[in-house]
Order: structure tokens, then sequence, then C-alpha cells
């Protein structure tokens, strides 16, 4: 379907929802599991919408969050790198940690979403070391 009134509509629709249901869904989740909103192959039914668009609409989507307030991050990357799937864009989801905060109660991490190696939701913050890339090729690169 080429990009148009209509396929824009549906995938506001679709990101809309996926947005308001994702917090509730990924609670008490385990890593694997909430990695599961970043697909790494799907079908590509927005196909056609611009990158610049699908990043500008998630981050309006998700601009007064209501849940994951402390999880912001997280919820912009998979939100972003799972809409760019969508649409048959190959985005990387990357996660870093400061790593002052290893002795911490609490640990400090963050992710971003990267396409073509640039970063378009969030961005790497200062100090934080990457450690882990959600990617296609991460995966197909893993021994068995």
């Amino acid at each position: 379907m080429a990009d148009g009134p209509l396929l824009r509509a549906l995938f506001r629709c679709h990101l809309w929802a996926s947005a308001r249901l994702m917090p509730v869904l990924v609670t008490n989740r385990s890593f694997e599991e909430v990695l599961r909103w970043a697909p790494l192959a799907s079908s590509t039914p927005y196909r056609g919408l611009p990158s610049a668009y699908i990043v500008a609409s998630v981050n309006r989507t998700v601009r007064h969050p209501w849940l994951m307030r402390d999880r912001r991050c997280l919820r912009e990357g998979l939100l972003g790198h799972r809409f760019l799937r969508l649409a048959g864009f190959d985005p990387d989801l990357r996660f870093g940690v400061e790593p002052q905060s290893m002795q911490a109660q609490r640990l400090s991490a963050h992710c971003w979403v990267c396409l073509d190696g640039k970063p378009v939701v969030s961005d790497k913050l200062p100090g934080m070391v990457e450690i882990y890339r959600h990617h296609a090729d991460a995966v197909k690169a893993r021994p068995a």
C-alpha cells in the first residue's frame, strides 16, 4: 500500500493502541519477553511511510506518559523499533548502562533506536556504555 491518508490513519490507530497496551503487557516480564515488542522480522503493512514520519509519530504519541514514566526510553524504543520494522526499515534497538550505577541499588539503564547507525528515537546518554544491540544481524551471529 502506498503512503496515503488511509495508511497513515491505520498506522496512527495501531500506534496509539500499542502505546496504551504496552505498559500493561510488559510489566513484570523478562527482558526476552519485553523484546518481543521489538520484532526482528515482521510483515510490512506500513511500507511506504517515511521513517521521519514514524519517528515523529512515536515521539508525539508517548510525549505525556501516564504509565512507564520511569521507563520512558524503553516505551519509546520498543514502539520506535516495532513500527519502523513494520514499515520495512531495519532499525536496531540499543541498550546501555551507566557504569557507576553497577554498584548502586538501582541500575541506571537507557535504550535508543538507530537507523543506518544514526540515533532516531532518543540517543545514547553521556557516560552510558552500550551493552546490547537488538538487531537481526546480532541474533544470526549468536552461536547455537
